[in-house]
């Protein structure tokens, strides 16, 4: 075996070696790619859910909101149908007093 092929053994060798420690280092990292990208998805899902919890509650107090408004308005046209009855009356009165020192 003479130098020439040593040296070929050692380069065939080197490029193995080569191309074995890129195969171990892309397995690891992509395992741990995948594990960064599992926890990133995962804290993205929980602020998900926190955020959709967040527009039910707000949901429900828009709802209780609505339900107070309409209340409110039913008993402010209650008290305007009243006042306006009042009025109609005050006026008729009026009338009858004007029509009285008219005479």
């Amino acid at each position: 075996m003479g130098i020439d092929t040593v040296l070929a053994f050692v380069s065939i060798m080197g490029g193995v070696g080569g191309i074995v420690f890129g195969l171990a280092s892309y397995s690891r990292n992509h395992k741990r790619d995948a594990h960064t990208e599992g926890a990133r998805l995962a804290a993205l899902s929980a602020d998900i859910g926190s955020v959709k919890s967040g527009v039910h509650d707000i949901k429900r107090q828009i709802e209780r909101l609505d339900e107070k408004q309409e209340k409110q308005y039913v008993e402010m046209m209650t008290r305007l149908v009243a006042v306006e009855a009042s009025a109609r009356q005050a006026h008729k009165r009026l009338d009858r007093m004007e029509e009285r020192t008219n005479e």
